[in-house]
């Protein structure tokens, strides 16, 4: 049956990686498989890439970086990429410069006068400029238009490319059409010269003219020269509380008992030691530890007042097969309440769910269970001898071996498991410690990033059609996301602002091998998923890995940690 795309929306929003499809089964943190040695912060999937697969996933529903483009004429407004460069490292809360050409700037060329740019800050890590244009600049951009129009323009009577007098090139043209070209040819020139004068660093893509066009218009039809706002995203300041307290933490790092590599080892031999016996029938007893069961599930939620009763879908199975000897990791008291349950039978009794238990909305509810079983096997195993060795694992002659290569691979997965758990403690804990102003741009990009890699997770799980893909594509399914999990995102965010901080504050390096390595893998990786990539961003992108790698190593190396057991 195919799911419907709420559905599937609902699963993005599943805030625990871990969560059952069965609200029977307890949920672990660690199914050990083995686990990556850092954050989420740093990972990029199976070969340092994901940040880039979850930026063109999205491509379809995400703004173009650069739109420049008028419709019927006019602008309402404009959402434009300019790059900035940072003048000082403190800010005011107004300002006011003059900003000369620069024929550095690859990405500008020489104006013939100075711009006059006012800088304001407003909240959120954003700025207003307000950008004021003088005449000459302006008519030296209006002779650029009419030169273009020149050379472009067929007009009658005139060959291509030869001069044109300009009131018949205008009168051919249209005066609106040689205004609204010029306008746009000094909004393009001259932004990125204003964006240089902005205190801290403007945020890519997030740069916007929010002056009207027609007010625009007015101005340079009446004055000849031209006055635009600015706002800009700008990279926010971060404030330690207390001041660079990220010295001297004390980390203390909780680390699940299932993750222990002795008891895994066993669990894992024994799973192994199951899987080559052979399931019997049981005909002549109940159901004892260690039975296999198929059973049916329902259940309700108990309340005096019976119209108040309600079915626990999550909580229902049909067929459900249930080794007993995996009791531990259900509900508290289902094992028990039916032990002893033959074929045909059926048991009904009231348990509680934990207020520990994973589903949020199960947690405390008083549920009426109802139980049938509907067939019953026992496990007939083979004497643990070494003639069965290599059936356990392939190329092994003794049981012993058997328990060794087990044992070596749960304590590799146990290590991995406690750095990713120190990891996931420590940037939990500098998160605490900063305090930020977060720029909705860069709130709305992280998000976007997440919910990427929700959707190529499922996309690769489940097989989307194009119309689930679309739906989940939307604006409307990536804002309900973004709602839902912004407390994540702000945390995650905080947590890379400190990272990347403290990189600055401590000097930290890391070397041109290592990144031109990571830049390869990470284009090797696009290049097999047929992806397309940017190659100066995936480098940004890796550099960043890279340093966060840096920070977590520091901070391990200077922390106070202790590890205990749940």
């Amino acid at each position: 049956m195919e799911l419907c795309s709420r559905t599937l929306t609902t699963l993005l929003h599943r805030t625990s990686p871990s969560s059952s499809s069965h609200s029977l089964l307890r949920a672990t943190t660690c199914n050990y498989a083995t686990p990556s040695k850092s954050s989420n912060y740093f990972n990029l999937s199976s070969s340092s890439s994901s940040h880039y697969h979850n930026h063109h996933v999205l491509h379809h529903f995400q703004q173009p970086p650069f739109l420049f483009h008028h419709h019927h004429g006019s602008f309402s407004s404009f959402i434009v990429s300019a790059s900035s460069s940072s003048s000082s490292s403190s800010s005011s809360s107004s300002s006011s410069s003059s900003v000369a050409a620069s024929s550095t700037e690859e990405k500008m060329d020489r104006l013939p006068a100075e711009l006059n740019v006012t800088e304001t800050q407003e909240p959120n890590s954003r700025v207003r400029l307000q950008v004021e244009v003088p005449p000459v600049v302006c008519e030296d951009c209006y002779k650029r238009v009419i030169s273009e129009f020149t050379k472009q323009a067929k007009v009658p009577g005139f060959r291509p490319g030869k001069p044109v007098p300009e009131s018949i090139l205008v009168g051919y043209v249209g005066r609106k059409n040689v205004q609204k070209a010029t306008i746009e040819s000094i909004l393009r020139r001259t932004l990125p010269h204003a964006m240089t004068s902005v205190t801290r660093k403007a945020l890519p893509d997030s740069v916007r003219i929010v002056t009207k066009f027609s007010e625009l218009e007015k101005t340079y039809s009446s004055q000849g020269s031209l006055r635009y706002d600015v706002l800009a995203d700008i990279v926010p300041e971060i404030k330690w509380v207390p001041d660079n307290g990220y010295k001297n933490l004390k980390i203390v790092v909780e680390i699940d008992s299932d993750i222990d590599a002795q008891k895994a080892s066993e669990q894992e031999f024994k799973r192994r030691h199951k899987s080559i016996g052979a399931l019997k029938v049981v005909a002549d007893r109940g159901l004892q530890v260690g039975d296999v069961v198929v059973i049916d599930i329902s259940a309700t939620t108990i309340d005096q007042d019976e119209s108040k009763i309600k079915n626990i879908p999550s909580a229902e199975s049909k067929g459900f097969n249930f080794d007993t000897e995996d009791g531990y990791r259900i509900l508290p008291g289902f094992l028990d309440s039916i032990i002893g349950i033959r074929p045909g039978e059926t048991k009904s009794f009231p348990l509680v769910f934990p207020e520990t238990w994973n589903q949020e909305n199960l947690r405390g509810v008083h549920a009426q269970f109802t139980v049938e079983c509907k067939e019953l096997f026992y496990r007939d195993l083979p004497e643990l001898d070494d003639s069965i060795a290599d059936k356990l694992i392939p190329g092994c002659t003794t049981v012993q071996q058997v328990r060794d290569l087990l044992l070596q691979r749960c304590q590799e997965v146990e290590q991995s498991a406690r750095e990713q758990a120190t990891d996931n403690a420590i940037l939990d804990q500098i998160s605490k410690m900063v305090e930020v102003d977060i720029p909705q741009s860069l709130f709305e990009e992280q998000g976007r990033q997440l919910y990427g890699a929700s959707l190529l997770e499922i996309q690769a799980k489940m097989n989307l059609n194009d119309q689930q893909l679309a739906s989940l594509s939307s604006q409307k399914a990536v804002n309900e996301y973004l709602e839902h999990q912004k407390d994540n995102i702000r945390n995650l965010i905080k947590q890379n602002l400190a990272v990347g901080d403290i990189y600055r504050r401590e000097n930290l390096q890391f070397s041109t091998e290592d990144l031109v390595k990571e830049v390869e893998n990470s284009i090797t990786e696009f290049k097999r998923q047929n992806q397309e990539y940017d190659e100066e961003r995936v480098k940004d992108q890796v550099q960043e890995i890279l340093e966060g790698a840096k920070v977590l190593e520091w901070l391990r190396e200077h922390a106070e940690i202790q590890y205990v057991t749940r």
